[in-house]
């Protein structure tokens, strides 16, 4: 028995079926006993990059996603997806290695204070300092990750705890010398050593707990009912922690469709209702929060995304849902706020009201009129020719959603070309978009799709890049070619940092560290085992595509160097 073995056997009980990793000499037996057990180990070529993934496992499927990496820089390059996984409030276990518990402080090889590291931005921070009490600190931090607000839990594995206890006394072998102190110094050392290990083959690994979200009362649930047939123009606003409980979207989206209510997805919430669903509203969100008498804001909280509350007009009345009391009530506190996982909220509430029947029709008729004419303005300017004869951003994403698979997942990653996607290519259903959040990190795209693909094999996924952000985890394309996940990529290749280029220009005059060349992203990914496809003829669009999902679905990963022409389509829309 060693510790490697024993948190393999803890994340087994806990359905975890991906391990994402890059290996360190510090955590090798969690690699190689979680192997033994039938947990898929895979290992990536940044350490943000395996908490990406990891994150994408629980969004996708609602089962904690599991990352381990080593003591040190491991740990330390973990913590930009850590923070991002936070503010997503995604619930991922990180399993960092450490030093041997008796070198802490010593000087030892890659010993820094990681709990001092993790612990401003995880649920849950925890180190153990004997093997039998492994089992129970990976346990308690996998129920904390998915507990109220989800988020990441990091628990820290000295070294010695978790090889074979033969070799781990050998370690502390007679270092002490001969003389008295030696000799006291060795009894000590083999002492230690053996208490390492006491209770380790009895040490129990526990059951999962049974898992229940927070629930909404009966009177709260009423409450609202009572306040949404009062209303003459809802509006909906779903964010993430709708999608919480993924084993339950499908009632989630009988209970919306029941509700009525004219609706507009956030972040992971997209896709939600598929492509054409009626309550669905995708553009001028801002307009409508405007109009409407009762705003309902379901797991979203009003931040940068709704100009933190000023987006919401003062008459309306604010129904709020979150888990998250904090969130519930950052800058604009709502006339009936209930902490509750939304999803089952939104649910009780359609069992409460009954079917909508045709109550706002005349509401989501006009909210309709304005989608469509949107759509209609964004199809003309897709029609547009660059000046410099590239690509019209506008036009690839149109003819990406006009090819792309009903059973895609969509991951975005980027700025300027990511945010036009999103007005134009439309996730297909529940559980099929994938962006940062509200932290906006750039770099979760390599990380992102790789999970994606292991959890759902035989989907395409589709991952947008730009540029800018694409050099961030291109070495997965790597990754992908090594262990079989055939993701389709597109970097939207317009040589620079455009959606910082749009304002710096103008406001202050200088273009000065937003410029980029236009690299050969297709050759670089052809160096790393996937196949390379230059796009930078408007009349090649369809070819190009097609030949990069067939090759997909021949199992090679694919990327497309998609060369952008400029378009003023996205110009004064900066986020700060």
């Amino acid at each position: 028995m060693n510790g490697g073995e024993l948190i393999a056997r803890v994340l087994e009980r806990y359905g975890v079926r991906f391990l994402f990793t890059l290996c360190g000499g510090h955590i090798s037996p969690i690699l190689v006993e979680a192997k033994k057990r039938g947990i898929r180990v895979v290992d990536v070529r940044h350490e943000a990059s395996a908490v990406f993934a990891a994150d994408a496992v629980a969004r996708l499927t609602g089962v904690p996603g599991v990352a381990a990496v080593t003591a040190g820089p491991g740990c330390t390059n973990t913590l930009t997806a850590v923070k991002n996984a936070q503010l997503a409030q995604s619930p991922v276990l990180i399993l960092g290695g450490a030093t041997a518990t008796l070198l802490k402080g010593r000087g030892s090889l890659q010993d820094i204070d990681q709990l001092a590291l993790f612990e401003p931005h995880v649920k849950h921070a925890a180190t153990v300092d004997r093997v039998k009490d492994l089992p129970g600190a990976v346990a308690d931090a996998l129920e904390a990750a998915r507990s109220g607000v989800p988020g990441p839990v990091f628990v820290e594995c000295p070294v010695d705890l978790l090889y074979d206890a033969s070799l781990v006394a050998q370690w502390y072998g007679d270092r002490g010398g001969k003389g008295v102190s030696g000799r006291l110094l060795n009894l000590y050392l083999r002492w230690h050593a053996r208490r390492l290990f006491s209770g380790a083959d009895s040490a129990p690994v526990p059951e999962p707990e049974p898992f229940s979200p927070p629930s909404p009362a009966t009177h709260e649930v009423r409450k609202a009912a009572k306040l949404l047939r009062a209303a003459k123009k809802p509006v909906l606003v779903m964010g993430a922690q709708t999608t919480l409980m993924a084993e339950a979207v499908d009632e989630l989206v009988r209970a919306v469709t029941s509700l009525g209510v004219p609706t507009y997805l956030a972040s992971n919430a997209r896709g939600l209702l598929g492509v054409d669903h009626p309550l669905q509203m995708r553009h001028k969100r801002r307009k409508a929060l405007k109009a409407a008498d009762l705003v309902i804001l379901a797991g979203f909280a009003a931040d940068f995304r709704l100009d933190y509350g000023y987006s919401i007009s003062r008459k309306a009345k604010l129904l709020g849902v979150n888990r998250s009391a904090e969130d519930l009530e950052l800058n604009r506190r709502p006339d009936f706020g209930v902490v509750a996982d939304p999803g089952l909220f939104l649910r009780r509430l359609a069992e409460e009201t009954g079917p909508a029947g045709e109550r706002w029709n005349g509401w989501i008729g006009e909210l309709r009129e304005r989608d469509v004419a949107r759509d209609e303005e964004i199809s003309s300017q897709a029609d547009q020719p660059t000046g410099d004869g590239l690509l019209n951003p506008l036009a690839l994403c149109r003819e990406i959603d006009r090819v792309m698979d009903d059973d895609s997942v969509l991951v975005v990653d980027g700025g300027d070309f990511v945010a036009t996607a999103s007005y134009i290519v439309r996730p297909r259903g529940p559980l099929r978009w994938l962006d940062p959040g509200a932290f906006g990190t750039l770099g979760v795209g390599g990380g992102f799709a790789l999970g994606a693909k292991l959890v759902r094999p035989t989907a395409e996924i589709w991952l947008l890049w730009g540029d800018g952000s694409a050099a961030y985890s291109l070495a997965e394309l790597d990754t992908y070619a090594r262990h079989g996940v055939p993701v389709i990529a597109v970097v939207g290749n317009d040589a620079g940092w455009t959606q910082i280029a749009r304002e710096q220009v103008d406001i202050l005059g200088d273009d000065v560290g937003t410029v980029l060349a236009r690299t050969e992203y297709h050759k670089v990914a052809e160096g790393y085992g996937g196949l390379g496809l230059l796009l930078d003829d408007p009349e090649d669009t369809p070819r190009v595509l097609a030949e990069a999902r067939e090759a997909a679905r021949a199992g090679r990963p694919v990327m497309i160097n998609a060369h952008l022409g400029s378009t003023d389509f996205r110009k004064g829309s900066i986020s700060m």
